[in-house]
């Protein structure tokens, strides 16, 4: 606040300053003097006729003491101020005055000497001008004269360069000197064409023309030769333009030339390519050619395998020494003849009658198919030689070489704007990243499938594990639980499926790296990362993984195929954890790396991820199926082999039900291994017990007591539909839920229900129906604990016993004290 106010004091006191200063001169804001008339009272202290006595006495009249002190104190600061302002000023333009003082001075000396620097060059130019007239008197009676001798000097020396012609051209012609001899000519042809009617000029005329024929004979076989340099090519078909040399007949020589050389480059490189496989019609071809001449060849734009003859391919040249060899020779000398050809063909001027005959116009349409020709050669050499890049390792080499193909391709684009090589070699490029991302994708599919088998090898290798609190060798049963490796292989089947896609996606994201000059393009950037990597590569396997997953679903024979339980499980769990998180952690992945612009429709997340579950949920079924038809067919077999009638009265429980307890056992185990447990409903205390009550006198006696007699098989049948209409529906093959009790459900219900089927095909005699309820007993002992609704065992439990008793011939229950003793002694 203090510094703020200084500042605005400090600005103040320049103003009043300059404000007083004002005034004393006279002038107003604008720095010129006020228009309005000045004052003419004695009594104004700051007008031009101020009376100080005046003042002075009228002050003394109006005024007390008090105020004439006031007064007087007032003025007397205004005054000190005054002067204190004045004396700032005067300290603040000192220097500035007497820097101007100095510079006047000095300007004064200065004018001074120029005034006589100015006098001295008026005198001189005044004796220039005198003296100049002086001489153009002289000399002007022989001016006239020393013109005239001065051109008859010229034509004198024109005659003699003409008649020393001849002689001067055969003296070029011997020393090869044919652009001076070219030059020389050139100069005297119109002159001897003007004169010819002359006999000297004739005769010099004959010889000269002869002269030029020679040398014109001996450009166009050291034409013909084409042993020179570019450069000596290049200034001989200049010189046989200007010795009139039809310019078509021209193009094409030069571009004959020019093509022996670029096809040799193009026979190199075809040495570094495998041949295609040989034919046996080629390979008789082959042997002739090889015992025949060398010199044989056929057409230039002959594609057809005949190289077999070329030395064998150098199996150490990578494709980048590949690339770097066809842009150093062939694309190089490529540019050169273009350049030199436009130079001598195109763009040189043309002259005289040259100029109506519309040379660059023909030449460019020869040159364009050359180019077109033997570009379209080059780039099937260049796309077979990538084709054999098989392999899927280090994918550097091939970034580079297409990197380094498509910069050398941009001369081309300079040197002929309208030239459609350089979008062809866009073309071959974006053909070579999207074959290379086909590859990438078999690779993680045959990844996959690898995986996979040793996933099965793993399942099928008999192991030591740990089931119900003992050690026991791997059998069948061990072998489809596995519960110490399963999730052991789902992390490991995941992890490495994790880290293949992202070391894929490495080597992929290489050709989007920002050194690499097509990376930017527009026509290869956007389509490459949407369409190529995050649809072709990435989706594509995903959807892979999930369509190869449900063909296990779809080979199942009556035991569910050959394909391991164990392993649908461990594909149904894979398929979830890709519908919950991995496909999402993979994309957003790939979308970061990849800058994925979603302008191009592409396949959204949740489509994936609808897909990864169906593949889950189809997957679980099965297993499902699988495992219930194995249980099921130890069940059909135990009913269908044994006679049922004259069965022996039941002391145990039949081995096929331990069995059955047993693999329901490991399989709850096994699932337990990868699925949570999942919701039940609450179990009554006594639910292993229930089974008795189900057989007893509350609902067994009313239900069998009718079988005894043979007047009421009506009545029983009536009372077992009214139980069934009151009963809830079972859906034996429904889908079920991503937990441990709904898989165990619906393998329970498969067995039994297969249990009750094969049931009501049999006939019983007494003691068979006192087996079944036995086993029936067992099984409700231990298989109530599995299933989300205990109920759901009673009522199919209660469903066998039943149609045992219709089907009985003497239909005689065990007792239930009986049955418990059998069973805990089993």
């Amino acid at each position: 606040m203090d510094a703020d106010g200084s500042v605005s004091d400090e600005s103040g006191r320049k103003r009043r300053v300059h404000g007083m200063l004002k005034l004393y001169y006279g002038l107003n804001e604008e720095g010129k003097a006020p228009e309005q008339p000045q004052s003419l009272d004695p009594c104004d202290i700051n007008g031009p006729h101020f009376d100080p006595d005046l003042y002075l006495n009228k002050l003394r009249r109006e005024c007390s003491l008090s105020e004439l002190m006031d007064h007087e104190t007032c003025m007397v600061k205004q005054i000190r101020s005054l002067d204190s302002d004045m004396q700032t000023l005067v300290y603040e333009n000192y220097n500035k005055f007497i820097s101007a003082t100095d510079t006047i001075r000095k300007m004064k000396n200065d004018f001074k000497k120029m005034e006589d620097e100015m006098d001295c060059l008026s005198a001189n130019m005044a004796a220039i001008t005198d003296f100049s007239a002086s001489i153009s008197g002289t000399l002007q009676d022989q001016h006239a004269q020393i013109t005239k001798l001065s051109g008859v000097h010229t034509l004198l020396r024109k005659l003699q360069f003409l008649f020393e012609l001849p002689a001067r051209l055969n003296k070029c012609l011997e020393l090869q000197a044919y652009a001076q001899a070219v030059s020389s000519h050139r100069r005297a042809r119109c002159v001897l064409q003007q004169y010819s009617h002359l006999p000297s000029f004739k005769g010099i005329q004959d010889d000269c023309n002869a002269i030029m024929e020679k040398l014109a004979q001996e450009l166009r076989q050291k034409f013909r030769d084409g042993g020179t340099s570019a450069k000596d090519l290049s200034e001989c078909v200049e010189l046989l333009l200007q010795l009139d040399e039809p310019a078509e007949e021209l193009c094409d020589k030069f571009l004959s030339h020019a093509r022996s050389r670029l096809e040799q480059d193009l026979q190199g490189l075809e040495a570094e390519i495998k041949p295609y496989p040989p034919t046996p019609a080629s390979k008789e071809a082959a042997t002739r050619r090889s015992s025949s001449s060398s010199t044989a060849a056929g057409s230039p734009s002959d594609n057809s395998p005949k190289t077999l003859s070329l030395p064998s391919p150098t199996p150490n040249t990578d494709i980048l020494e590949f690339i770097d060899r066809g842009c150093n020779e062939f694309v190089s000398s490529l540019c050169l003849v273009i350049t030199s050809y436009q130079e001598l063909f195109i763009n040189h001027a043309q002259t005289g009658e040259l100029a109506s005959k519309n040379i660059p116009q023909m030449a460019n349409g020869k040159l364009q198919a050359f180019v077109d020709d033997l570009a379209a050669r080059y780039f099937s050499l260049v796309e077979r030689r990538i084709q054999e890049e098989k392999g899927v390792g280090d994918n550097s080499l091939l970034v580079r070489a297409l990197d380094r193909f498509h910069r050398r391709l941009q001369a081309v684009t300079k040197l002929l704007p309208g030239s459609a090589v350089p979008n062809r070699g866009t073309e071959i490029v974006i053909r070579a990243a999207t074959e290379r991302v086909k590859q990438y994708l078999s690779a993680l599919q045959s990844f996959y499938m690898d995986s996979l088998t040793d996933v099965r090898q793993a399942l099928a290798t008999p192991r030591l594990s740990v089931a119900g609190g003992g050690v026991h060798l791997g059998g069948p049963a061990a072998g489809r639980d596995a519960p110490s490796s399963l999730p052991e292989l789902l992390s490991s089947l995941s992890a490495s499926i994790l880290n293949q896609i992202k070391s894929v996606l490495a080597s992929v994201h290489l050709f989007t790296a920002k050194d690499i000059t097509f990376s930017n393009k527009p026509y290869f950037k956007g389509e490459f990362c949407s369409q190529g990597v995050r649809e072709n590569l990435v989706v594509n396997f995903i959807r892979f993984v999930c369509q190869s997953s449900r063909h296990f679903c779809e080979s199942a024979g009556d035991k569910g195929g050959s394909t391991p339980p164990a392993l649908l499980l461990l594909l149904s769990r894979l398929c979830l954890d890709f519908e919950t998180s991995t496909i999402t952690y993979i994309l957003t992945l790939t979308d970061e790396q990849f800058l994925v612009q979603h302008q191009n429709p592409i396949t959204p997340v949740t489509t994936l991820c609808g897909e990864a579950r169906e593949a889950a949920q189809k997957l679980l079924n099965h297993y499902v199926k699988v495992q219930g038809l194995i249980i099921s067919q130890m069940l059909r077999k135990s009913v269908e082999t044994r006679d049922w009638v004259n069965t022996i009265e039941p002391r145990n429980v039949r081995a096929v039900m331990k069995r059955v307890v047993e693999d329901t056992t490991s399989i709850d185990v096994q699932v337990g291994l990868l699925y949570e447990e999942g919701v039940r409903k609450a179990h009554s205390s006594d639910s292993s017990k229930r089974t008795f009550s189900v057989y007893s006198s509350s609902r067994q006696q009313p239900r069998y007591a009718a079988s005894y007699t043979p007047s009421a098989p009506m009545d029983t049948n009536l009372l077992s539909n009214i139980h069934k209409l009151f009963s809830e529906r079972i859906d034996i093959f429904s889908s079920v839920e991503f937990n441990k009790v709904s898989v165990m459900t619906g393998i329970i219900k498969i067995s039994l229900k297969t249990f009750l089927e094969c049931v009501r095909l049999r006939t019983f005699g007494r003691y068979g129906l006192q087996q079944i309820q036995v086993d029936c007993h067992y099984l409700q002992m231990y298989l109530w604990r599995f299933v989300s609704d205990e109920n759901l065992v009673h009522f199919l439990l209660d469903e066998i016993v039943g149609s045992s008793a219709h089907r009985c011939l003497d239909p005689s229950p065990m007792e239930q004290s009986v049955i418990e003793v059998i069973c805990e002694r089993g």
